[in-house]
């Protein structure tokens, strides 16, 4: 999966992202669903188990940057 295809897509947190805290997202892609380690694309922010985020930059082969979908 390039870059690009990952930018955009929806996921929801399973593991608090925020300072300091290294999180994890399930992220629906090539068919399923699948887990990726997770940063907040701010780097300031807590986000919590459960919110639904969107990637804003993907890092090969299994980390994502995100922020929350609805301003949360």
């Amino acid at each position: 999966m390039d870059d690009a295809s990952m930018v955009g897509l929806m996921g929801r947190v399973t593991g608090t992202i925020g300072p300091g805290l290294v999180g994890e997202v399930m992220v629906r892609v090539r068919g399923g669903a699948e887990h990726f380690l997770a940063y907040a694309a701010d780097g300031a922010n807590r986000i919590e188990r459960g919110t639904v985020v969107m990637v804003v930059e993907y890092l090969p082969p299994r980390t994502v940057y995100v922020t929350s979908a609805y301003g949360g």
